[in-house]
């Protein structure tokens, strides 16, 4: 342990994730699906959505109360709506990306919403789960009210990502965007560790500016861009939330004050408008046009979304995640209430 942090190799992280998970009442499958989510987002670099993300599920309100297998409100033959069962977000959205593509490949559409369902991580991960299918992807998310609109004093919208995947000869090409500027999760991994909030992500409880953790749970964060991204947050509350059956007179806020969660994963077959592999030079080909652009000064390559990520994740494959001490002590206490201690208490 060096500075409060502990590198742990990828088999390491994944087993503590799952007994973390199994000792907090998941099933063997289903902590299997839950710590893949995870695992996979410390690979990709954002700490805040990887094993800490564990430690999140226990407070939520949501979590307290009974969970019920997620069943098929309607459905046609290219779209299905699913009651979540108040099921964590990410079981319950793992299944709908499934259903997605199956309706997508036999269709070459699918429209499927999900309602009643909490915390469902990295959008990322289910758009470029089903772009690998060779489809595109696009996922709107409406979640608990936590952001204040320009102007405003007090949260109104979620922080209602929005994520698009397209298919290509290599990785999916993924765009996946919160539209506050911060994200709650990462509020709460810096409230846990101690540490400030940047400049103008949020505002206290009175509407003055904060960049304390705890007075910004108890205020709102702010959207990013201004009126651009309060617009992106509308439009994905409706999408989102709005379209799966949430909304005023529709259990809209729960006692809790919290927005139930609603989300809307749209795909569909690039072979519905052109050859896949015409399209997969196509997208060759753009790369390869923006790669070439001229560099500013202080850069040494155009980036694209994403790309980062996917490059953290082959780096951290072979180097192992790396955690805090406080984050790796409180799973390993959730995982012993399994019985079983599946790290040694020093590395």
């Amino acid at each position: 342990m060096t500075g409060g942090r502990i590198n742990l190799s990828v088999v390491e992280a994944r087993d503590l994730a799952e007994e973390a998970l199994r000792g907090i009442g998941f099933d063997d499958d289903e902590a299997g699906i839950v710590a893949d989510h995870v695992i996979d987002a410390a690979l990709c670099g954002y700490e805040y959505s990887g094993l800490p993300k564990i430690l999140n599920l226990p407070e939520s309100r949501h979590f307290k109360l009974p969970r019920r297998p997620m069943k098929v409100l309607r459905e046609t033959d290219v779209s299905i709506a699913f009651d979540g069962g108040n099921n964590v977000g990410m079981l319950a959205l793992y299944h709908a990306a499934e259903a997605t593509i199956r309706k997508a490949a036999a269709h070459g559409l699918a429209l499927v919403s999900v309602t009643d369902a909490w915390m469902s991580g990295r959008s990322a991960y289910y758009v470029e789960m089903i772009a690998k299918a060779g489809l595109v992807a696009i996922h709107t998310a409406a979640s608990s009210r936590l952001v204040a609109p320009p102007g405003g004093t007090r949260a109104v919208l979620g922080t209602n990502p929005i994520a698009i995947a397209v298919p290509s000869s290599r990785e999916p090409i993924v765009l996946d965007i919160g539209t506050s500027a911060y994200m709650m999760t990462e509020v709460m991994l810096r409230e846990r560790l101690g540490e400030l909030l940047p400049e103008g992500v949020a505002i206290g409880p009175n509407g003055e500016p904060t960049r304390d953790p705890v007075l910004a749970r108890r205020g709102a964060l702010l959207p990013f861009g201004g009126y651009k991204g309060s617009g992106v947050a509308l439009v994905t509350e409706i999408l989102g939330g709005l379209l799966s059956g949430n909304g005023p007179g529709k259990n809209w806020w729960d006692k809790g004050g919290h927005g139930v969660n609603g989300v809307f994963l749209q795909a569909f077959a690039v072979e519905e408008f052109q050859p896949l592999a015409d399209f997969y030079d196509k997208v060759d080909e753009l790369i390869a046009y923006i790669k070439t652009t001229k560099c500013a000064p202080g850069f040494n390559e155009i980036l694209l979304p994403g790309e980062t990520g996917r490059r953290r994740e082959t780096t951290q494959r072979k180097n192992g995640v790396e955690v805090d001490e406080d984050t790796w002590e409180q799973l390993r206490q959730l995982a012993s209430e399994l019985g079983v201690d599946p790290l040694p208490t020093t590395l």
